[in-house]
């Protein structure tokens, strides 16, 4: 209040003494008047002087208008003026300030709005009270309120978002707004979301979960999308607010399916003519907002997934249509390229359509070669030719088929030889070694590009050859590239070439071997950095000593005459390893290379600035220390490290070796494991089967117990001995016919006895063998493996014999059952005789004596059948032991492999101690040798320690075995 007071002290000069006693006769009115009248008159009054006056209002009548919010809710009118006159007071209208001419007044003015705000909200309860007069739906009061919390929120924005942020219910009253019937309420509502979210994630998830998502997008769709007004233009700035660097309203906003009701936004029609300033930025801010959801600082769940629902919702195949349409504004085509690519980029089914999509031509050429025509024509716009570039570069990002597909165009096998087509490949080289720089740079980049990551490709465009010249010999693609650099063309040719020769030398020895073939571009290379240039030509050299460096780190020796050691050598005596070093250092921190290493899009405001590629500075990065090592290592540091690279090789073959053994001794496990998975199903039925058997016998000793009762009773009726004696010549043949079957079956079951004791004995061999198996684990699998399919097949004649015994059991039954029959039919055919009673007695006790001697013939059938039950459980049990026998032996193979892994660790820390220990004996010898001790001695008693320690070795190796 001080500062305010002080300001207007400051402008005396300004407003009359009559006027200032108006206002302070009003604001003493508004105070004292019991009248409503009275006060609202005051208040209109204070309003009608705010926009002249408008320090001397703030200064003297804030704190009534305040209390008018305060007391007179009841009454809207007067509500309404005060809100006004606020906002008059708190906002920063140029407008009405024309009056002011002097410097220091317009930068006091300036600062007005933002004073009056510290004011209004030093106290909160005046922003929460402002927040509950927006729950009044009388025009005057909400759209007043509207606009004054939002020159609030412009002035002291992240103030005001904390105090709404704490207030109950605060944000869910604004969002009320945007289902406001007034347009110039709701459009006022937007506005003032925009300003409430910018920069605070916490309000923005808050808005998100109101349902703002679906409000906005269906404010858009009632304005007609893109062709809608300046309302569309806030409610996508809206929009962004909420989904920019906001990973949960993005996924949020994926999951309710919103982007599928972003495809109507695109939907331009043919008829492209009518497009209008608003409708341009309209598509600007929509184009945006998909980059927003797939953009590359995106976490890369997150973007592949928005990737996959825009393929899937068609969006993709939208704005591909516009990018090949005819007639659309350039700076959209350039910016729908742009959208393409981040849409596209590292997600393969995205690659593979836009690899597929056709410009509307005829013939119909491939989109990517329309755009690659636009990139190397050097008359298309600036902007339009780094967003083709960056469209390329991002469908070939983690696309190896895509790189194969591009190199392939060069290969002399599917170059077009009726000349009809141009191919992609064409293109690059035409570019390559255009008359303009800018094309050399951007074909360099996108060819490097196809070369990224992927050897395969990088040997494969080593057999591209090119016809300079009628009459003369093709050379090879790398040679040409050379070639020109010697040359001297332009800085940024020779710094695209560069580029694209360091890509596509590292992590192929194959590129270096060829490249050093050329027995000029050593020496053009060391001539290069030898050289003292000028600033602008220090990053040409810096490049040169990268790609000679790349050329030692990667050299696998295979040329005599440029092998590492030779060409350290020849560095140090042409250049000097310090003067190398810090040749190399000049790309990192050149001006231009931070700023390319931070977002992949090549976006350069001018040519000049088009000097380095995103993905080359990651490579740079990663070269630049392995190199600075490389050049200062002895040639015996070299042998040690190729010695322990063959090393390495070697356990690792070992290792790739036994990780083979294992996987196939796993793969025979899984089948074993099915085998024995499918031998307990067969026992499983067996059971069941013999159970059913069992149920059968019982039913069949039931039968004959109601048989005997039924022969107790008819006793007295039988009289025909002719009828008795051929009942008695039947019975005795069927029963013998049973005694001899039970005769095999207890044969059958001791064979089955025997058998399974030779299949213990085996188990038990199985069980030796598991325990010899320490010292030879592969055979004692390959035993155990025979042993089981042994088992399998003994099993397997088990279940035949079971399945025969279970044939003649049931023969046995068929026949009982028809010796039920025959004693049916004989019961009920003895007619009633008079022979005597003796005779008869004797007939029946006979057949009596011989049912049960039946009956005990069916009782040990039944336990025989129960004894083999127990068996079968019992090879059941064996079969789980063998299981775990081969779960123990997995262990064990697992446990082997860690084995190995700790003595490769163990001979890697032995290799790094002997290093160090190789380290202290040459400083000893340094100091020896500083303290006057001749070399010949100690290389004696040196030699004298080594051979001491060889023995020692021996012995222990010796002792060891």
């Amino acid at each position: 209040m001080n500062f305010l007071r002080g300001v207007m002290g400051g402008q005396s000069a300004g407003p009359q003494h009559t006027e200032a006693e108006t206002i302070q006769k009003l604001c003493d009115r508004v105070a004292s008047s019991t009248l409503l009248d009275d006060r609202r008159n005051a208040v209109r009054a204070l309003k009608s002087l705010s926009k002249k006056y408008r320090l001397e209002v703030g200064i003297q009548a804030m704190e009534h208008l305040i209390h008018v919010l305060q007391t007179d809710r009841s009454d809207s009118e007067i509500i309404g003026y005060a809100l006004d006159t606020l906002f008059n007071i708190i906002s920063n209208d140029e407008e009405e300030e024309l009056d002011i001419t002097d410097e220091n007044s317009i930068r006091q003015s300036e600062d007005l709005g933002s004073q009056f705000t510290e004011i209004f909200i030093k106290q909160q309860e005046n922003v929460t009270l402002l927040l509950s007069l927006l729950e009044d739906f009388d025009f005057h009061v909400r759209w007043p309120g509207v606009k004054l919390l939002t020159a609030l929120l412009k002035h002291l924005g992240p103030q005001v978002q904390q105090i709404i942020l704490v207030s109950p219910m605060g944000v869910s009253r604004l969002m009320d707004l945007l289902a406001d019937s007034r347009e110039v309420i709701r459009n006022d509502g937007v506005l003032l979301l925009q300003a409430l979210t910018r920069s605070n994630g916490a309000i923005q998830k808050i808005v998100a979960f109101e349902n703002a998502f679906e409000r906005l997008l269906d404010i858009i769709t009632e304005e007609g999308n893109s062709d809608g007004g300046i309302v569309v233009e806030d409610c996508l700035i809206l929009l962004q607010n909420l989904l920019k660097n906001n990973n949960s309203n993005q996924n949020f906003f994926k999951e309710g399916s919103y982007i599928q009701r972003m495809k109507p936004w695109f939907e331009v029609g043919d008829e492209n003519s009518g497009w209008s300033a608003q409708k341009v930025t309209n598509l600007h801010l929509m184009l945006q907002l998909i980059r927003v959801l797939v953009s590359p600082t995106n976490p890369p769940g997150a973007t592949s997934s928005c990737q996959k629902a825009m393929f899937q919702c068609g969006l993709l195949q939208q704005l591909c249509t516009i990018l090949m349409a005819t007639g659309i504004p350039a700076d959209i085509l350039t910016e729908t390229i742009n959208t393409v690519s981040e849409v596209i980029r590292g997600c393969q089914v995205n690659q593979d359509y836009f690899a597929s999509v056709n410009a509307p031509s005829n013939p119909p050429r491939p989109a990517i070669v329309v755009l690659l025509m636009s990139m190397v024509n050097e008359r298309q716009p600036f902007v339009l030719r780094c967003a083709v570039l960056y469209c390329f570069q991002c469908f070939l990002y983690k696309n190896q088929k895509g790189q194969g597909e591009i190199v392939s165009t060069l290969l002399p096998s599917t170059i077009d030889a009726t000349g009809h087509s141009v191919s992609a490949g064409q293109l690059l080289c035409g570019g390559l070694f255009s008359t303009d720089s800018l094309s050399n740079w951007c074909a360099a980049v996108a060819l490097a590009h196809a070369l990224q990551e992927n050897a395969t490709q990088k040997e494969q465009l080593l057999r591209v050859q090119l016809a300079t010249s009628i009459g003369n010999p093709p050379v090879s693609l790398l040679q040409q590239c050379t070639n020109i650099l010697s040359q001297g063309s332009k800085i940024q040719t020779r710094v695209g070439l560069l580029m694209l020769l360091c890509t596509w030398l590292s992590n192929c020895p194959i590129a270096v071997t060829h490249f050093l073939h050329n027995s000029a571009n050593v020496p053009f290379l060391t001539g290069q950095i030898a050289e003292n240039l000028g600033e602008e030509e220090q990053l040409v050299q810096g490049l040169c000593a990268l790609l000679l460096g790349i050329s030692i780190y990667f050299n696998d020796n295979s040329l005599e005459n440029y092998m590492k050691e030779k060409l350290k050598q020849l560095i140090e005596k042409r250049i000097g390893k310090e003067n190398f070093i810090e040749k190399l250092g000049f790309i990192s921190k050149h001006e231009l290379y931070s700023r390319a290493s931070q977002k992949p899009q090549p976006n350069f405001p001018t040519p000049e600035y088009m000097v380095f590629d995103h993905e080359f500075t990651k490579l740079v990065k990663e070269l630049e220390g392995v190199i600075t090592k490389a050049i200062y290592k002895s040639s015996e540091e070299d042998k040690k490290e190729e010695e322990e690279k063959k090393t390495l090789e070697q356990h690792d073959s070992i290792v790739t070796h036994y990780k083979n053994v294992i996987r196939e001794q796993d793969l025979q496990l899984e089948d074993l494991k099915q085998q024995i998975s499918t031998l307990k199903c067969q026992n499983e039925q067996l059971q069941t089967a013999v159970t059913q058997q069992v149920s059968q016998i019982q039913q069949h000793k039931d039968q004959y117990n109601l048989l005997k009762v039924q022969l107790g009773k008819d006793n007295h009726h039988q009289s025909s001995h002719s009828n008795g004696a051929q009942m008695n010549g039947i019975q005795p043949e069927e029963i013998g016919r049973l005694r001899e079957e039970i005769e095999n079956l207890k044969s059958n079951q001791e064979l089955l006895r025997s058998q399974l004791a030779e299949k213990d004995s085996l188990i038990e061999k199985l069980k030796s063998s598991q325990t010899s198996s320490d010292t030879n684990e592969a055979t004692a699998s390959a035993r155990n493996s025979e042993q089981i399919a042994e088992l399998k097949q003994e099993l397997a004649t088990l279940k035949s014999q079971l399945n025969s015994k279970s044939v003649e059991i049931t023969k046995l039954q068929t026949e009982k059952q028809e010796l039920l029959q025959k004693t049916e039919a004989f019961a009920q055919s003895v007619p009633v005789s008079g022979e005597s009673e003796a005779a008869i007695a004797a007939k029946t006790t006979d057949v009596e004596g011989r049912l049960s001697a039946l009956l005990q013939e069916t009782k040990e059938l039944k336990n025989e059948i129960k004894a083999l039950s127990e068996e079968r459980t019992s090879i059941k049990e064996q079969l789980d032991s063998s299981n775990s026998t081969i779960v123990i032996l997995q262990n064990e193979k697992n446990q082997l492999e860690v084995n190995i892994k700790d003595a490769k660790k163990e001979q890697d820390d032995l290799l790094v101690l002997l290093a160090d220990q190789d380290q202290k004996i040459l400083s000893l010898k340094d100091r020896l040798k500083e303290l006057g001790h001749p070399e010949e001695e100690e290389d004696e008693s040196a030699d004298q320690d080594d051979e001491d320690d060889e023995d020692e070795d021996d012995d222990k190796s010796q002792g060891d075995n």
